[in-house]
């Protein structure tokens, strides 16, 4: 079956969760998490759950673990906390909590800032994306430029797609 049939078949909404990672947001002041709502909502999906958690370890693992075992949630979305500054543990806290990551998105969300955004500054860009049980995570930088970018190259093509894909696999 080809990549137009399976879009074909995907649901044309899907329920997401978006985690912000920050030390100085809140929900006022949450501009990249904002965003995300906003073009998820502008193109038919559901934002189910939507949650603000420090760049700590084990605020970053309870807030996956809420959404993971919601069964009204069928991806979830983190921003923020990607950077190298020590205080930055997204990735590290997710990567080994996946089962099956797709590395083709941090490679062309790099690809992508480099060429459409930040120029060289891309090798400082770390994002990821992958599996757990049977949920899609994706895990973007905190900067609305990131966000946007994600959003509209990436994670919005391809979010139906994604999920009939889990879908179906069960």
């Amino acid at each position: 079956m080809s990549v137009h049939e399976h879009k074909s078949k995907a649901p044309k909404s899907v329920n997401c969760m978006i985690i912000t990672v920050s030390d100085t947001r809140d929900f006022d002041t949450d501009t990249s998490g904002k965003l995300m709502e906003e073009l998820l909502l502008g193109n038919s999906h559901t934002v189910t759950l939507r949650r603000i958690v420090k760049d700590d370890r084990s605020q970053i693992e309870s807030a996956l673990n809420e959404g993971l075992i919601n069964d009204n949630i069928d991806i979830i979305l983190i921003n923020g906390g990607t950077g190298l500054a020590k205080r930055d543990v997204t990735i590290e806290t997710l990567k080994p909590m996946l089962d099956k990551e797709m590395v083709g998105f941090g490679e062309i969300f790099r690809m992508l800032s480099y060429t459409e955004d930040i120029g060289s500054a891309a090798i400082l860009s770390r994002a990821i994306a992958g599996v757990k049980d049977g949920k899609a995570i994706f895990a973007t930088p905190g900067s609305k430029g990131a966000v946007k970018l994600a959003m509209e190259k990436l994670i919005l093509p391809e979010l139906s797609h994604v999920v009939w894909e889990l879908r179906r696999s069960h």
